[in-house]
């Protein structure tokens, strides 16, 4: 039940007219099972394992409170964590440890090793509720928040449906106690909901489908070999079009937990105007990178230790992003060279001290204008999404060493061999293929006499899953 499908709104429109009626337990019970089968859709099975998983933090958050002289709380702690993150990675990762594990063997020349390999399939927003239920549990650890005494409570907040299969991740602190408490409406804010969904459909079914068409086809070999042109074309439209897709689903959700009543976190601040890529990690996923900030980066020790170990944890936690995004290397590559830049970021443009105020970076002190530190990290990220978006570490270096051939083809501005199926050769041009027919909108020019030929010969195109 994607958000930008028919089905979806025939699922929220009743849910948020039925629950408006309800008292306020009454609309966390239905809001709760309203969630369960807004997941279960997808395939019942892994309800179960969300349910079960839930289920223990719930016990086990009762039995760490600061307020409980248990004295294995701790044990208890590192129980959870280790259970929540063997789930996420039996289910994320063991077909890529275990493929890389056999490649790597074959490479020293051991073949036909017996190592258990699965097809698992992965739930839908396994990353988003386990990184939930870490945070909550790490948060009444350490005291910042209170046990929830309500299974309905704590699951809703972990479950509540808008947020469940792409996020925003939502902080305990900040959703659990809306949960807790009662909601009253607000015609302002609803209809703000529905502007933000609006504007999370044109990001997703405008930018982000149609950046699509370009980006796959570039990716895909269809315009050819890789040169300058199309390494430029190929990731400034991937890179608008995994902005759409994120930003609009984060829109969309917000939107929607505004119609029942809940503020969720903005996700997105205008990220291709940073002026360097530690701005960028300040306006792009943003309950994703406050999440890394607050425990992961600050647990290895932050800033606290020196330049060497500041480094090294930037290091590890932006190669950990990467693979939080696909269990591929391509992920944990995407996540090193920003960990790499954000290091060297640090080192020659340092941030304030608290004792001077916001965690912000320096004025530089460089010749460089605003304007030209955005375009030179915008087209610095373009470049580093090469790998997010390629198949294979192959198939990226193959893509980006085409920044050394400048050669300009006459049919990226032309069409002089028309596809076959092929009705007319201008704006909105239809292509054929196995009997599936796709509209190309107009995407070189807004002129329809300039665009001759905007023909891809492969347009059977469709813009990649959000990650789980």
């Amino acid at each position: 039940m994607l958000f930008d499908s028919p089905a979806y709104f025939l699922f929220l429109i009743p849910v948020v007219l039925l629950y408006w009626r309800l008292s306020h337990r009454a609309q966390n019970i239905f809001l709760l099972l309203a969630s369960y089968f807004f997941y279960g859709w997808w395939d019942w099975r892994f309800l179960a394992l969300m349910i079960c998983s839930t289920t223990v933090d719930f016990l086990i958050a009762q039995r760490i409170a600061p307020s409980r002289s248990d004295s294995r709380r701790k044990k208890w702690l590192i129980f959870s964590l280790v259970l929540n993150f063997t789930i996420l990675g039996i289910f994320k990762y063991f077909d890529f440890f275990a493929g890389s594990f056999v490649d790597g063997l074959g490479k020293l020349g051991l073949h036909n090793i017996p190592v258990p390999l699965i097809r698992i399939i992965l739930p839908p927003g396994i990353s988003f509720y386990t990184f939930q239920e870490v945070a909550y549990i790490v948060d009444v650890y350490k005291g910042r928040i209170e046990a929830s005494k309500s299974f309905f409570d704590y699951g809703l907040f972990i479950s509540l449906f808008p947020h469940l299969i792409a996020g925003p991740i939502q902080r305990p602190g900040h959703l659990l106690p809306q949960v807790q408490k009662e909601r009253s409406f607000d015609a302002d804010r609803f209809f703000d909901g529905l502007m933000l969904i609006f504007s999370g459909l044109i990001r997703k079914c405008v930018v982000a489908d149609n950046c699509a068409l370009l980006a796959n086809a570039v990716f895909g070999g269809q315009f050819g070999p890789s040169n300058f042109w199309l390494v430029l074309l190929g990731t400034y439209a991937f890179t608008w079009q995994v902005y759409g897709d994120f930003s609009g689903y984060s829109d969309i959700a917000r939107g929607s937990a505004q119609l029942l009543g809940f503020h969720f976190m903005v996700n997105f601040r205008q990220p291709f105007l940073a002026n360097r890529l530690q701005d960028f990690w300040r306006r792009w996923h943003i309950s994703l990178s406050t999440w890394l900030r607050d425990y992961l980066y600050i647990p290895l020790g932050g800033s606290a230790h020196g330049d060497w170990k500041t480094s090294r944890n930037l290091f590890i936690t932006m190669v950990l992003a990467g693979l939080w995004h696909g269990a591929n290397w391509t992920f944990v590559i995407f996540g090193a060279i920003h960990g790499v830049v954000l290091a060297v970021e640090r080192y020659f443009f340092p941030v304030k001290s608290k004792s001077r105020g916001a965690d912000l970076p320096l004025r530089s002190t460089g010749f460089f204008s605003l304007w030209a530190q955005r375009i030179l990290t915008f087209n610095m990220l373009c470049l580093s999404l090469a790998f997010f978006r390629a198949t294979s570490l192959r198939a990226a270096v193959q893509l980006l060493a085409g920044l050394s051939n400048f050669a300009w083809r006459s049919e990226y501005a032309r069409c002089s061999n028309r596809p076959r199926g092929c009705r007319t050769c201008r704006a909105g041009t239809f292509f054929r293929e196995q009997s599936q027919c796709v509209r190309l909108l107009p995407v070189l020019s807004p002129a329809r006499s300039s665009i001759q030929g905007s023909c891809l010969e492969s347009v059977r195109f469709s813009s990649p899953p959000l990650n789980s």
